[in-house]
């Protein structure tokens, strides 16, 4: 009896005890920061898969059937300031033979006590018909649209941007190994852009893509995405250039460097803006 008198009482003591420290979870930060870390860890992971993604780089095999994924996080403050985001993603592959298609999209929106603080979205689709092991050909539709843009100083400048993008061609792969590939593809297309001062234009452009991918061994690789996308607008030129290093399942690291340069840019903007990244897990 006196034995379950201890067990009840040290219970209750300890449901008493941390009544109030759920309570103070909130009010220290402790959620706070598990949703931050839970969102950083996100973005890490994606960055290394994407460093080692066999769809992306490896040789040709088209996944058959469905696969996919999709991602929706959405957030709200009230009281001092009002906030709420809304963001969502997914991805979608199918491959039936010798067919493969790829749709993917991206979208961000938010508010800022009333005001809209952010607003984009990014769509894709690619299809490709593989004729023999290195031969394929391609379509691919993209739009994207940013509904906030900032200067040379990060001051906002009000305007919308819309650049989309309609184009076929061929592509082949010069090297079509396991741990070694390089494809390279481009097309004409017809592009349509909107500047942040509503001037719009159509015309015919074209696309040139190149992904390179190289395995050291079977933890070191490096991999090379370079896109071209051009018209008589502008011509944009994306370069990402990333080291993957797995030394276990408990860490891996990725080094990336990305450039892009518009070659005429609006008015106030840089032509080029570079990105040094570094992503790092640790477990244990």
């Amino acid at each position: 009896m006196n034995t379950l008198l201890k067990v009840a009482s040290i219970s209750a003591l300890a449901l008493m005890v941390a009544a109030p420290v759920v309570a103070q979870n909130r009010i220290t930060g402790i959620e706070a920061l598990n949703d931050d870390i839970d969102d950083i860890t996100d973005d890490v992971n994606k960055d290394l898969e994407r460093g080692d993604d066999a769809e992306r780089y490896g040789p040709n095999g088209v996944a058959q059937g469905w696969r996919g994924s999709f991602a929706l996080s959405a957030s709200g403050t009230s009281g001092n300031t009002d906030n709420g985001e809304l963001s969502a993603a997914g991805r979608l592959t199918y491959g039936v033979g010798d067919w493969n298609h790829l749709i993917g999209f991206a979208a961000e929106y938010g508010e800022a006590n009333g005001t809209k603080s952010e607003e984009s979205f990014f769509a894709t689709y690619e299809g490709s018909r593989y004729f023999t092991e290195k031969l394929y050909a391609f379509g691919i539709a993209r739009v994207q649209y940013d509904g906030f843009q900032t200067d040379a100083t990060g001051a906002s400048i009000n305007g919308e941007t819309t650049d989309a993008f309609l184009g076929f061609g061929p592509g082949y792969r010069a090297i079509n190994k396991d741990g070694h590939t390089w494809r390279v593809q481009a097309g004409p297309g017809v592009r349509y852009f909107e500047d942040v001062t509503g001037n719009s234009e159509t015309e015919v452009g074209f696309i040139a893509s190149s992904r390179y991918y190289y395995a050291f061994n079977d933890t070191v690789s490096f991999t090379m995405d370079t896109d071209v996308l051009g018209s008589d607008i502008n011509t944009i030129i994306a370069n990402d250039a990333g080291v993957n290093y797995k030394m276990s399942d408990n860490l891996s690291t990725r080094v990336s460097y990305r450039t892009e340069y518009n070659t005429d840019p609006a008015a106030g903007l840089k032509s080029t803006d570079n990105t040094l990244g570094v992503s790092l897990v640790l477990g244990f």
